[in-house]
């Protein structure tokens, strides 16, 4: 993990912070980088609490922005020093913040109050509470969403913070009304001054590993870096808490002897403490038989599809079990989920092609959405779409594994990666690497210099019964919307097509 000495002006993230004030102290809270998927929901937190609340960002783009503004939050676009006038009670300063941004510097030589995202998440609203942290590469997301849900289904109104929106809820936090509060673990960096993993923050009572590989290249050196991570974040769970365990994978399996507390697994195997047997899939998601400490415990229904989202229902029920949630509610919990936005959220059908949404970037992440997605529908075209854009999923290491990630596509459409001021060309992605790889197993594969230019080739070659799965952590500029468009268009001009 990289230290403070990795970075240029060093010396500026060394500094004596005020303390974060008491709460009643505050008066006010301004956020640095306030449309950010966190940080915009941390402003909601605030909101929701009764502070006042403002922030800035470099430009103010939806969802979040209708979001804030919907909540009567002020954005300023732009960053200024002169944005902190008049003075805060608290800044909360965004990991996108260097040293030297205008804001950051501004709040640092004006002494005002700062803390980074976690901290003020960590010191404001999980206090005291019962502390549930869902931490992994892969899952995070979904799996937080879903054990939020359970608990609501179970009348426990936990406070929580998700890095999405709930389909159905809109709505990614909230302050709560009972003893727990639920939030996602990140293991990227907390701010220029904390160059901790976030998830170091919120002292967990209970904590889950959904998963454990290498990634996020511009913070950590290597995997065993990465791994020790985890190890010092399950060392920190209460002695009296509990660690739950993907145990089908040795890597995430082994952290149990990092921790002090109790470790529960789940997984699809015998030789976990939980596990899954009989499961079914059909059209309205995959039910399966829950065993444990050698018993059949009874059959759970949960509405989603694919082997991921399988174990991240295990790692809910697990928890939600433990905490006292009887088994009849946490049924009722995972069957009644309808998602996560992002998350394999189907965006429209035109013309009998179904548009579907995802987050997924990792090739991990890549493979195990095109499978489930192939498991939804066997019988059905897929044609996957997909643009690098993290640090880590522009990686020349990560070339090999992608283009085995594809193999279940009937057809590829691929964006080539951005170049940013920081990238090592060494170290860079060849696209046309990957899509050679991926054309010598037959599948046709297609590659444009950015997701505009996509939009055209794409709209040719699809036709009606196709699956369209578009993957990135961005927005890819729009093409969901504008892919259903124009199909749209060509639906009116051509109405023999229906």
């Amino acid at each position: 993990m990289r230290s403070l000495e990795d970075y240029p002006d060093a010396h500026l993230r060394i500094f004596d912070r005020p303390k974060p004030p008491k709460a009643a102290e505050i008066g006010d809270v301004y956020l640095i980088g306030i449309c950010g998927t966190g940080m915009g929901s941390l402003a909601a937190l605030f909101d929701e609490a009764g502070f006042a609340v403002r922030g800035s960002d470099q430009a103010a783009w939806p969802p979040m922005s209708d979001r804030l503004a919907g909540l009567g939050i002020p954005v300023i676009e732009g960053f200024s020093a002169d944005n902190l006038l008049p003075a805060p009670g608290l800044v909360v300063v965004g990991n996108a913040c260097t040293p030297t941004h205008a804001e950051a510097a501004a709040a640092r030589e004006r002494n005002l109050a700062q803390v980074s995202f976690p901290e003020a998440l960590a010191h404001y609203f999980i206090g005291d509470l019962r502390s549930i942290v869902v931490g992994g590469t892969h899952g995070k997301t979904s799996t937080t969403g879903l054990l939020v849900h359970v608990f609501e289904t179970a009348g426990l109104a936990p406070g929580y913070l998700v890095g999405g929106v709930r389909i159905g809820s809109e709505k990614s936090q909230a302050v709560g009304a009972g003893t727990y509060f639920i939030t996602e673990g990140d293991e990227y960096d907390s701010a220029y001054f904390d160059k901790r993993p976030k998830f170091f923050h919120y002292r967990p009572d209970v904590a889950i590993v959904t998963s454990l590989e290498f990634d996020h290249a511009d913070m950590y050196d290597g995997d065993a870096d990465y791994r020790e991570a985890f190890a010092e974040f399950v060392s920190l769970i209460d002695p009296e808490g509990l660690l739950v365990l993907w145990g089908d994978d040795p890597v995430v399996s082994n952290l149990a002897a990092s921790a002090q507390c109790r470790a529960i697994t789940y997984g699809l195997t015998e030789a976990c403490d939980y596990y899954a047997a009989d499961v079914v899939t059909s059209g309205v998601g995959t039910s399966f038989t829950l065993h444990a400490d050698g018993r059949e415990l009874g059959e759970l229904m949960y509405a989603g599809w694919g082997r991921h989202n399988l174990l991240n229902a295990l790692a809910a029920t697990v928890v939600a079990l433990s905490e006292g949630i009887d088994f009849e509610t946490v049924n009722r919990g995972l069957s009644s989920f309808a998602g996560m936005k992002r998350r394999q959220e189907i965006c429209g059908v035109v013309d009998g092609v179904t548009v579907v949404d995802d987050f997924a970037h990792h090739p991990t992440a890549v493979r195990e959405t095109i499978l489930a997605m192939r498991e939804r529908w066997p019988n059905r075209r897929l044609v996957a779409v997909f643009e690098p854009r993290s640090n880590s999923s522009r990686l020349r290491l990560f070339e090999d594994v992608y283009s085995e990630s594809f193999g279940p596509a009937n057809a590829v459409f691929l964006a080539r990666p951005p170049v940013r001021h920081n990238d090592r060309p060494e170290d860079f992605m060849d696209i046309d690497v990957v899509a050679d790889s991926i054309a010598s197993k037959g599948i046709p594969v297609f590659v444009n210099d950015s997701p505009a230019e996509l939009l055209d080739p794409l709209h040719t070659f699809v036709e009606p019964g196709d699956v369209v799965l578009i993957m990135s952590n961005g927005a890819m500029g729009g093409l969901h919307g504008k892919l259903l468009l124009k199909l749209d268009s060509s639906t009116e001009a051509n109405p023999t097509s229906l």
